[in-house]
């Protein structure tokens, strides 16, 4: 580990053996099971979730026999073992270790005995327990069945020294499989849970619980882990922040996640709405690229590339509140970037683990609206910009006006900020060197005809679909009117200006304008441009 406390995580790359079950996604880069937990409260219920797990591709279900209403030993194990169409894992969590059983321990313990002797794949025995458990199996334990060994932290994640010394006392308790959940106050716990896993001699499940820790369920594929949990719905979790099965199959592509796989992601607060990872991991899929991409919900994102400080963690897109301060993370930014103050993509360099910043956004935002003038002035992309000598609007004065307010400057374009506050308005327009004036005053305002329109504001955002930043008889002096808000896609000042004669461009051109440039810093190839539209046309 190196001295700054980063994780440096290089993973071996051993040829991994092909299991079964990778079915019709693909070949398997990973040995890491997909293990769904089983919660019905009753033994039909039960079977019926198992045949669902067999269905979704999980490789083993965790029947977790404290959810059970009634629960009759030899009967139900023997029905549950013989009727699980997938290798079961018996899990009967007391109320002490966060489980739902509140009887006494003799009957506890003896119900996982008999399931080992009916031919249970794995049962879970908590540390606590674990080795008089253990000492009294001796004799009767099946050689097919491995026991679990487990330890759970509901409120933090230790360091990795407590760490280590946790592993060597649940091995020393009999595990043939050490299990460890901790809680993730910070991402960057996810971390000393990775280097343990990476560095174990036994078998390991490592998960950090929690929505900071998500990428613990899908990088263990990565580090080597034994299995994750992935559940049959939304919603219904043994643990807080388990993805889906179907999210760890088809939006991460689980199974082709192998020791040199290079992990992008979103870093942003909050973070989990975004669907850049659906964008990515489809792209990423569709041409061969070995690279995953995650939702990073990240408090300090100093902290956090400190401390994901491998080459293996190679880029990543940067939204709010984030853009300011990972600027000042980098050793190196584009110059754009550095006059909006604001980076949107972090690169980092595989020779030397540099990190690169750079701003997409305005890429994006000032590329559809040219190509939306080229196309209604008929016009090829030889000739120049067509923003050139334009008066350009920008409304919003904040990181995307700034933005926005630079790129059409850079293309020739004479630019007026109107915000809210006149004073923000002025301080922006002396930068880039432009005019301001208030947002009030907007309606009217036309010096010109033909002028162009950039809201960079939330104004019309859902919920408030019906908010629009400029009266309707307004928009007769623009030729083209572009809102970066794209949810909804056709925003109330779009519409108005529509059918006030303007060219429109919606914020998803904007939004996938700026993916196109990210998606060609992270991987080094061509965007599918086809492929991105049809994925956010679903949106």
């Amino acid at each position: 580990m190196d001295s700054g406390g980063g994780v440096l995580l290089a993973s071996s790359s051993t040829a991994v053996e092909q299991m079964g079950g990778g079915g019709v996604r693909g070949m398997r880069k990973n040995p890491t099971m997909i293990c769904a937990p089983i919660m019905a409260d009753s033994v039909d219920k039960m079977i019926i979730d198992l045949n669902k797990a067999k269905a979704s591709g999980a490789d083993l279900v965790e029947i977790r026999l404290d959810s059970l209403k009634s629960f009759n030993p030899t009967e139900d194990l023997k029905t549950l073992i013989t009727r699980s169409p997938l290798p079961t894992l018996f899990t009967y969590r007391p109320i002490w270790e966060g489980g739902q059983y509140e009887g006494d321990e003799p009957s506890r313990l003896d119900a996982l005995r008999l399931a080992m002797e009916l031919g249970a794949d794995y049962v879970d025995v908590e540390l606590q327990v674990a080795r008089q458990f253990n000492d009294s199996t001796h004799e009767k334990k099946p050689a097919k069945c491995k026991v679990i060994v487990s330890s759970h932290n509901y409120h933090n994640t230790p360091s990795v020294e407590e760490l280590g010394n946790l592993v060597a006392k649940i091995q020393a308790a009999g595990a043939d499989i050490v299990k460890i959940a901790t809680t993730a106050l910070d991402i960057a716990d996810v971390a000393r849970i990775f280097q343990i896993t990476v560095h174990s001699q036994v078998p390991i499940i490592g998960i950090v619980m929690g929505e900071r820790g998500l990428i613990s369920r899908i990088l263990c594929a990565k580090f080597g882990g034994y299995l994750t949990f992935g559940t049959l719905e939304s919603g219904i979790v043994s643990a807080p922040g388990q993805p889906m099965i179907k999210d760890l199959l088809d939006l991460y592509n689980f199974r082709s996640i192998g020791p040199d796989t290079k992990v992008y992601g979103i870093i942003g607060k909050p973070v989990s709405h975004s669907k850049s990872p659906i964008l990515y991991n489809e792209a990423f899929k569709s041409v061969g690229f070995n690279g995953v991409y995650v939702h990073l919900l990240v408090d300090d994102i100093a902290n956090f590339l400190q401390t994901f400080s491998s080459t293996d963690f190679a880029g990543f897109s940067c939204t709010i509140p984030h853009k300011e301060a990972a600027l000042k993370c980098c050793d190196e930014v584009d110059p754009v970037a550095k006059s909006i103050g604001a980076v949107n993509c972090i690169i980092r360099r595989q020779n030397d683990g540099k990190l690169f910043g750079y701003n997409t956004d305005y890429v994006g935002a000032i590329s559809a609206i040219e190509e939306g003038l080229r196309v209604s002035q008929n016009i090829s992309g030889a000739a120049g910009s067509p923003l050139a000598g334009k008066l350009f609007v920008v409304i919003g004065a904040g990181g995307a006006g700034k933005a926005l307010a630079y790129g059409a400057k850079e293309k020739g374009a004479r630019v007026v900020i109107a915000n809210r506050t006149y004073d923000r308005a002025k301080e922006l327009a002396d930068i880039v060197g432009g005019d301001a004036i208030s947002l009030a005053d907007l309606d009217n305002f036309h010096p010109e005809d033909g002028m162009i329109l950039a809201n960079t504001t939330s104004i019309g955002m859902q919920p408030k679909v019906e908010e629009t930043p400029v009266a309707k008889p307004a928009l007769r002096y623009y030729s083209l009117v572009f809102d970066a808000v794209y949810t909804p896609k056709i925003t109330r000042l779009l519409r108005e200006a529509e059918e006030s004669g303007a060219i429109t461009v919606s914020g998803l051109e904007m939004f996938i304008g700026q993916a196109y440039e990210q998606f060609e810093r992270f991987s080094g190839l061509p965007a599918p441009k086809e492929l991105f539209r049809k994925i956010m046309s679903k949106y």
